[in-house]
């Protein structure tokens, strides 16, 4: 426990006097250091966390979570009743294609992914649904294309132009093979907040994609979504199994290296970062071990009225925790507020200073992520006591190992 002088004590060298102002200016930096040590590993914590959900989120609402590739054989519908099985875990399922197209505008060429659904099929895609600014998928029908933001904006494109679209798949003439190619009306166009996305995919009716990519039954794919995509491996393995004919493969297949990076270095920076409040703690020995230098008189006159030992400890001990305790909140608050509110803070920045500090072709997304988590909140909070426990430790114990005789005799 601690007694009521002891916390007087302490809190009265809290307060540095005039002549000690260089102690007081160590004391602020002490504050200082560990207050935004904090508030930075928060921020970064945050960002890093928004990052990667909202990047799981559009890639999940993007992309299938399983798909299905026939080899040589379609996909029957006796294979699909193979589903049922799994009919808890399962949002909805669909056929599908994928392949390389060119667009030709004009003068302007660029090689785009071509995705084709079934009118019903692409309805039931929330992320495009709630993604079109401009037409509609109800007209989305032969002949009709959807395209992304980007796309539409680097090629100068509006909902009910004509382009042409070009296809991998030849046409053989007494010529020579000639790529297939045929005119689309763009029918409506979509951002989904991922500019990679926005920028490279575009969407046909299947019957479209049919003649345009001379498509045969295994060339279809079976696209599953999920309830949970997360726990996507497991369901996977049982998919293999009901389909040991077709190649299965998952959304976590196609990008475990790209998490996998940036869980890695998340980690490397909440290690790196945390530095700072090592350094931090430094300004804490250094100032606790300034203060017992000035106060040897005063502790040696405590000693001798008969405070123990273990007293001064704790008085030197709550005077350097409670800088380190004070900042840490003042931190976690800096950190909470800064994260909540840093779109809001990049868009003044962007518009004050006339930069771009979150280019979309770099980062992929058109706004500035941030996921507050409450345990990596709680676990910088431990690290920063901890850390200022530690560096407290010393300088107590040094001066309750001062000898009051000798103490006053050379005062």
């Amino acid at each position: 426990m601690i007694s009521k002088i002891e916390l007087t004590i302490a809190f009265r060298y809290l307060k540095p006097k005039k002549k000690e102002g260089f102690l007081k200016i160590i004391s602020i930096f002490s504050f200082t250091g560990i207050a935004l040590g904090v508030a930075i590993l928060i921020i970064v914590m945050s960002v890093m966390n928004g990052f990667r959900t909202e990047l799981m989120n559009k890639i999940l609402g993007f992309n299938p979570h399983i798909v299905v590739k026939p080899y040589d054989k379609k996909i029957s519908e006796e294979d699909l009743n193979k589903l049922n099985k799994l009919k808890a875990s399962i949002l909805k399922t669909s056929f599908a294609f994928s392949g390389q197209g060119i667009i030709i505008n004009k003068e302007n060429t660029i090689g785009i992914l071509v995705r084709s659904y079934l009118k019903n099929d692409i309805h039931n895609n929330k992320l495009i649904t709630k993604g079109i600014i401009d037409g509609s998928l109800e007209s989305f029908d032969k002949n009709t294309i959807s395209i992304g933001k980007e796309l539409a904006l680097s090629l100068g494109l509006i909902v009910g132009d004509e382009i042409t679209l070009m296809s991998t798949s030849k046409l053989q003439t007494p010529f020579g093979g000639m790529p297939i190619q045929d005119k689309f009306t763009i029918s409506s166009v979509f951002s989904t907040g991922l500019a990679e996305f926005d920028q490279n995919v575009v969407f046909i009716p299947f019957e479209d994609a049919t003649s345009l990519f001379d498509l045969s039954d295994t060339d279809v794919d079976l696209e599953i979504f999920l309830n949970k995509p997360d726990n996507v491996q497991p369901i996977k393995k049982i998919i293999q199994n009901l389909f040991s004919e077709y190649y299965v493969y998952s959304w976590a297949d196609l990008n475990k290296s790209f998490f996998g990076a940036l869980k890695v270095e998340r980690n490397v920076m909440f290690i790196i970062l945390t530095l700072i409040i090592i350094v931090a703690a430094f300004n804490i020995i250094s100032g606790l071990t300034i203060l017992v230098k000035n106060k040897t008189k005063e502790i040696a006159i405590l000693r001798t009225l008969g405070i123990s030992k273990t007293s001064i400890t704790k008085i030197f001990f709550l005077t350097g925790f409670t800088i380190g305790f004070l900042a840490t909140i003042t931190g976690v608050i800096m950190g909470i507020l800064f994260s909540h509110y840093i779109e809001n803070i990049r868009v003044l920045l962007s518009s004050l200073f006339n930069i771009r500090l979150f280019p979309e072709e770099v980062y992929f997304l058109s706004q500035m992520p941030s996921e507050i988590n409450l345990g990596y909140i709680f676990i910088i909070s431990f690290f920063s006591l901890l850390i200022t426990f530690l560096a407290t430790i010393f300088p107590s114990l040094s001066a309750a190992k001062l000898d009051p005789i000798k103490a006053l005799k050379y005062e």
